[in-house]
């Protein structure tokens, strides 16, 4: 148990990484080799008067090759504990590993006069990097798995004020993948009586850290902030927790702020931690509109036979147009019209007022998991979102997002605090965090935080982690009624 426990795990999980890696680069330069070259030979110049060219075996090639690949995947942390299971430093490690190795191949073949085919590279190149993030996703997925059952995870003790634990420890709850385990909290006070919030039992207080860490076998100790632990104790706790081999980590105050935006730089021995504003215009977000306007215009164009089938769909199951338009505010409170395939009867805003009291929504939100205004077919439809795509013309049109936060009523808004009017500094998406994380079933609180960390915490590779996610969620069809 303890540190020792998750050394093994560690070890055995790292060693399942490298056969992944192993057997996806040497699949890669296998079928490079063989469809361009075969068994041939490669021929080697060397710049500058007096050097002859001689020929090297293309099996060589590879081997070299092959083996530098895995030498800066190892290089490149990419099987370092503290990054895989959960995240994206794991994969983003993966790719800058491949692409500086190419990179530098392709240097030295130029200084070099290397006379080695073009598409012996261009093939190697993108199908061992697929098939590297290929299994890097299923280990996860596995790794995943097992950490919901309570394996191959961190036996984590939290070390801070009783306020601060509790909000750690619901952080850690709500993501198993991360792959901590709280077992316990140390306080100020440690009063053992009340247990955290999450159900957290409180062990003990400061002072008896070494005695706990001994008893419950904590190989994690996450320090959650106290304005009773000064520098000098600090420093001692972690010189206790290096002599145990338990990692340290600390829990900075700062919430929903992802990591692109944080950057650590120590100034006389004082680790501070810059955190940069979030933008709402310049470069990237012209990237997410060319994003947009490629993908929404493709989409219209390849689905308009399937548009032309729920349209007749929705026509032949109830009287009334096959689209439904409603008023929603978008970017900066301005409002637009809505598209959706009409998925009730035509008078549903009359029979609203009649249903308010039936709500099983969220306070703000009105829902209704058995609303007697959905027609059969826009009952499936709901289930499978099929009744928003259409707002692929409102995305096309620049009013909407692929992603973003949800799109709403002025009603709504009216509602709207300080804070979530930060909602509407970027435009609403057909999907975003909230889609993906429980869509109808999420509390009022819940939506808007997961709509103020996208809109503060933007980047294009999460929009596309959340499209794959969509996918998944719509074929679960959680939360979609």
């Amino acid at each position: 148990m303890g540190v020792a426990a998750a050394l093994s795990w560690q070890r055995a999980y790292s060693r399942r990484l490298l056969l992944s890696d192993f057997a996806a680069v040497l699949i890669a330069m296998a079928v490079s080799q063989l469809v361009w070259f075969g068994t041939g030979t490669a021929e080697l110049r060397v710049r500058g008067d007096g050097f002859p060219p001689f020929r090297i075996a293309y099996e060589l090639v590879s081997v070299v090759v092959a083996s530098l690949w895995l030498i800066l995947l190892g290089t490149f942390g990419t099987r370092d504990f503290k990054v895989v299971g959960s995240g994206s430093t794991e994969y983003r490690r993966v790719v800058d590993a491949t692409l500086r190795m190419f990179g530098g191949i392709a240097i030295v073949m130029f200084l070099l006069q290397v006379e080695l085919g073009r598409g012996y590279f261009l093939t190697a190149l993108p199908l061992g990097l697929l098939l590297l993030l290929v299994g890097r996703w299923i280990w996860r997925k596995w790794l995943i798995a097992q950490r919901v059952k309570g394996k191959y995870s961190h036996r984590t003790l939290l070390l801070g004020d009783r306020l601060k634990s509790e909000h750690v420890a619901m952080n850690i709850r709500n993501d198993p993948a991360a792959g901590l385990q709280v077992v316990g909290a140390l306080t100020r006070v440690g009063s053992t009586e009340r247990p955290l919030e999450p159900g957290v039992p409180v062990v003990g207080d400061f002072n008896d850290l070494s005695a706990v860490l001994d008893t419950i076998k904590a190989d994690t100790v996450i320090i959650t902030g106290s304005d009773h632990l000064g520098p000098r104790l600090l420093r001692e706790i972690g010189w206790d927790l290096e002599a145990r081999k338990v990692s340290l980590v600390v829990a900075p105050a700062l919430t929903d702020i992802a990591g692109p935006r944080i950057h650590a730089r120590p100034v006389a021995g004082l680790p501070l931690i810059h955190v940069d504003y979030p933008t709402f215009e310049g470069r990237k977000h012209l990237a997410k509109r060319t994003f947009d306007i490629i993908m929404s215009g493709t989409a219209l164009a390849v689905l308009s036979p399937v548009f032309l089938v729920l349209a007749l769909i929705v026509r032949g199951g109830s009287t009334g147009p096959a689209f439904f338009r409603q008023e929603r505010v978008g970017l900066n409170g301005r409002t637009f019209q809505m598209v959706k395939f009409r998925s009730m009867v035509t008078d549903a805003e009359a029979i609203l007022p009649s249903l308010l009291d039936q709500s099983d929504g969220n306070g703000v939100l009105f829902k209704l998991k058995s609303d007697p205004r959905v027609t059969k077919a826009g009952a499936v439809l709901r289930r499978y979102s099929l009744d928003e795509l259409p707002q692929l013309i409102n995305v096309f049109r620049g009013e909407m997002s692929l992603v973003g936060p949800r799109p709403p009523l002025a009603s709504e808004v009216d509602q709207y605090d300080g804070w979530a009017q930060r909602r509407l500094l970027v435009k609403p998406g057909i999907t975003g965090l909230w889609q993906v994380s429980g869509r109808s079933d999420l509390s009022w609180e819940d939506s808007v935080r997961l709509d103020l960390y996208y809109v503060e915490n933007w980047s294009l590779t999460g929009d596309l982690m959340i499209i794959y996610r969509t996918g998944r969620a719509v074929l679960r069809s959680s939360g979609a009624y």
